[in-house]
């Protein structure tokens, strides 16, 4: 964030100095700070400083997208611009001298379905499990927990909540999200910069990796293809599911902006589906745009009269593929939901 407001502190003087010395060169539109909707066309046009120049050059975020040889305005899709805050920059030559006008948009998706819940079963939960990551796969849960010295990995029976078999992590791990991927579970550890791998049958270590870009660990899913990693930004990362390197990222927008935040995380019919650290919402992100397509509110499911306000946070989605099942817990609860989506 201070690199984008640098951006535009940088740009904000520039376009001063531009000013005091002509007065002139500026964006007419878009003007600066404009939210537009994804898919909405924005229109670049400039106020010139001379009607005779040789050519104009539009570029977003550095990327070049258009060029003039009159003063005529561009027109541009913001589907091909993307999701997030973008740096406008016309640089202009005329009479064998440069000059650049500067400005700004925000561009969002349009508003998300709003879903509520309908419970449709309730089944018991260890109230030591710290919950980071919840899989459901072969009629069982597979759960990570975190907190140093408490962290683990553990398969639990549905109905009962009994811990079926559970590996305690070494105490210099907080444990966070996880995955299965074929054969290996991947676990994330929070601020150790490093991924885990276990074998699934027998939970034994396999193997290690660091982190690159992100470098923090909090949510893991996968949509069969690559690793989906959260690290408590706006973004979710694409990462290699041999390798473990990272192979893109995309920022998470809703129609008001950045979603910070994001955690546990679960891969749902092209979907995934995200916690919102500290909130009793879960969104529905396109991960091939970062739009949030829907908003989950929770307010209401988990009513223990002796939850905390912190540290018993909404943190834990699993799905069954198969049932069409959506299963949800949080952190010390002592119920595990199955529920039923219910749009508004």
């Amino acid at each position: 964030m201070k690199k984008i407001i640098g951006v535009f502190a940088v740009g904000a003087m520039l376009l001063s100095s531009c000013f005091t010395k002509k007065g002139k060169l500026e964006f007419v539109s878009p003007e600066s700070g404009k939210v537009v909707i994804l898919g909405q066309k924005v229109n670049l046009k400039l106020n010139f400083a001379s009607a005779a120049l040789d050519s104009v050059v539009y570029s977003v975020d550095g990327n070049i997208i258009g060029r003039k040889q009159d003063t005529s305005s561009l027109v541009v899709d913001s589907q091909t611009i993307g999701l997030g805050n973008k740096n406008l920059t016309a640089k202009v030559y005329a009479e064998g001298k440069e000059d650049m006008a500067y400005s700004n948009v925000l561009i969002v998706p349009e508003s998300a379905k709003q879903y509520g819940f309908e419970i449709i079963n309730t089944f018991p939960h260890d109230t030591s499990a710290f919950t980071q990551g919840l899989e459901f796969a072969d009629g069982i849960f597979y759960e990570s927990t975190g907190r140093y010295g408490l962290s683990s990995l553990r398969k639990v029976e549905v109905n009962t909540g009994k811990v079926l078999k559970k590996l305690d992590l070494d105490s210099k791990y907080f444990g966070e999200g996880m995955t299965i991927f074929g054969n290996k579970i991947v676990l994330l550890t929070w601020e150790n910069n490093m991924g885990l791998v276990f074998d699934k049958a027998t939970f034994n270590q396999t193997g290690t990796f660091n982190y690159e870009n992100s470098k923090e660990g909090w949510g893991l899913t996968n949509d069969g293809q690559r690793l989906i990693k959260s690290d408590g930004s706006n973004k979710l990362y694409f990462l290699n599911p041999e390798t473990y390197k990272e192979e893109g990222s995309i920022g998470v927008y809703d129609e008001n902006g950045a979603v910070e935040q994001l955690n546990e995380l679960e891969y749902i019919d092209g979907k995934v589906y995200a916690n919102v650290y500290q909130k009793d919402i879960i969104v529905i992100i396109d991960p091939k745009t970062g739009a949030v397509t829907g908003q989950i509110n929770l307010v209401g499911m988990y009513t223990n009269p002796q939850r905390q306000s912190f540290d018993n946070e909404l943190n834990g989605i699993a799905y069954d593929k198969a049932g069409k099942r959506l299963f949800l817990t949080g952190k010390k609860w002592n119920q595990l939901f199955e529920v039923k989506l219910v749009e508004r």
